[in-house]
């Protein structure tokens, strides 16, 4: 390096070149190694910092921050806005992911902003646009850019994403008062982000989780940390950044002694908990064990990556674990019901253990808890009732018709798979709000939607609050009729509300039985 700095005419400090410039002299003389390279860069920068120092101050006015001289850690190193070329466009929107950072912004989301807003500067610049100040941005240009995105993202999670937040950064600009040149129409609306279709379930079919389970393939795993990893993923539904960076103090004990995996959700920002089984609690505590025997002096993560970490303070990264998931599942030769490979994601998991819980007779708020959701709908999302259980649950429903009579089926008889495929088809094309109908569908229905008089209506207990509630009011009815004299309005709702009374009774009486043999069997 000495002999190399020596060798160039007129130079009295590395700051006297950009890192550009040294990355050209560098070819231009033929040293076209990556480490020599790296390590001028890396003299620059180091020499930079003795300078002139870090921080916001040096790194505000340069075209490329590096996160790191900010205290902003992630899997995205730089932000570089020498890629926008207009310069107005650059410092709106520096000033933009600054206030950002600022406000807690991560640094890959940092990077996924100014991804957006480079994507717009690339439009602005084609030659068909040529738009070259903020005054002329206004809603035509951006229904034309709302076209160009669907050319170029159409279908794509992206596309709806790049709206959004470029519709944030117009926000921003007219809250904070940062260019009063922005017209008042240039915004986007509701209707100009496309409806994401309903994704199908991602959870993985038990036959191949029944392979990822087996001890014998965890065990090929060749890192101890990666295998308590992916248990880890498999058992408490966790996000793989959220897993790979918890910390090594990660247990928590309650006051009967039942242990809890603490973790900090980092899509919510808070601290999360989930119960976790003996068998698990006993791996964590063992591999801490081994991890002391590696870093004598104690890491603050549970999983420190094992090269370039001389004190144990970094965790392995997420990316490099998803590359040896799929190295892994290549050695346990992993394969699907056609007999296919297996390529699958840390993220199904979660879907998969969502999937489970509810299978099980979860209920969801504690499926919800255990994912730490913020609402019922994210849930709901994740943890898919499977066929097999809705059945099951229809099949041990009684289910009464309007005399109160019951009405029953044999789960195991010929038909039984014949009445559950009628019956799916009934919820989802004749759904009513108090029952089921149980007319076949070939037929029309002669009853005019008076489902309480018609001997094909079907109901079970879930239905109650709505039967009661409709019995109230039927009975008010029929006073108010009987004050004005209106006989045939009490004939008819009289005979429904015999009907709901039947099946009230019916349904009442099944329920207190349930009741009681629930009670006995805890006894």
């Amino acid at each position: 390096m000495v002999r190399f700095l020596a060798s160039v005419p007129a130079l009295t400090s590395m700051l006297d070149r950009s890192e550009a410039t040294w990355r050209e002299h560098l070819t231009t003389r033929g040293r076209k190694s990556d480490s020599e390279r790296a390590l001028v860069i890396y003299a620059r920068r180091q020499v930079e910092d003795l300078a002139h120092g870090v921080g916001w101050e040096v790194e505000y006015p340069r075209g490329v921050w590096r996160l790191h001289k900010l205290g902003v850690e992630g899997p995205n190193a730089h932000l570089r806005f020498d890629r926008i070329p207009q310069p107005w466009l650059s410092d709106l929107a520096k000033r933009w992911i600054r206030w950002n950072l600022g406000s807690g912004l991560s640094g890959a989301q940092a990077y996924w902003h100014l991804t957006v807003v480079t994507r717009f500067a690339s439009f602005l610049a084609d030659p068909h646009v040529r738009v070259d100040r903020l005054a002329l941005v206004d809603r035509a240009l951006l229904e034309r850019y709302l076209a160009q995105l669907r050319t170029d993202l159409g279908g794509t999670s992206g596309h709806g994403r790049h709206i959004t937040i470029l519709s944030g950064f117009f926000q921003a600009i007219r809250r904070h008062n940062w260019d009063d040149a922005l017209p008042p129409n240039a915004m986007f609306f509701n209707e100009d982000v496309p409806r994401q279709p309903q994704r199908l379930p991602r959870a993985l079919a038990e036959h191949v989780m029944t392979q990822v389970e087996d001890p014998a393939n965890l065990n090929r795993w060749d890192d101890p940390s990666r295998r308590l990893v992916t248990v880890i993923l498999i058992r408490c539904g966790l996000r793989i950044t959220d897993a790979t960076r918890l910390p090594h103090d990660c247990l928590v004990y309650d006051a009967d002694g039942a242990p809890y995996l603490r973790y900090y959700n980092h899509k919510m920002k808070r601290e999360a908990l989930v119960p976790i089984d003996d068998e698990l609690h006993q791996m964590i505590v063992a591999h801490r064990r081994w991890a002391l025997q590696r870093w004598p002096g104690g890491t603050p993560v549970l999983f420190p990556r094992p090269h370039a970490n001389l004190e144990g303070l970094h965790p392995i990264g997420a990316s490099t674990y998803r590359a040896a998931l799929g190295r892994w599942l290549g050695r346990c030769d992993v394969r699907d019901e056609h007999g296919h490979p297996v390529h699958l994601t840390p993220h199904q998991w979660r879907h998969t253990l969502g999937t489970r819980l509810i299978n099980r007779d979860v209920p969801q708020h504690v499926v919800q808890k255990i994912l730490d959701h913020d609402s019922s709908g994210m849930t709901a999302h994740y943890a898919r009732l499977s066929d097999t259980t809705v059945r099951r649950h229809w099949d041990q429903a009684r289910k009464v018709n309007v005399g109160g009579q019951t009405v029953s089926y044999d789960p195991e008889g010929q038909l039984s798979d014949a009445v559950w495929a009628k019956q799916r088809l009934s919820r989802a094309t004749q759904a009513l709000p108090n029952g089921h109908c149980g007319l076949p569908l070939a037929r029309s229905c002669p009853h005019a939607n008076s489902c309480l008089t018609c001997p094909m209506f079907l109901t079970t207990a879930e239905f109650l609050p709505q039967h009661r509630q409709q019995h109230q009011q039927t009975l008010q009815i029929i006073s108010s009729a009987e004050a004005r004299g209106q006989g045939r309005m009490v004939e008819m709702n009289r005979q429904v509300t015999d009907n709901l009374q039947k099946i009230i009774t019916a349904l009442e009486a099944d329920t207190d039985h349930c009741e009681h043999r629930q009670v006995a069997d805890a006894s």
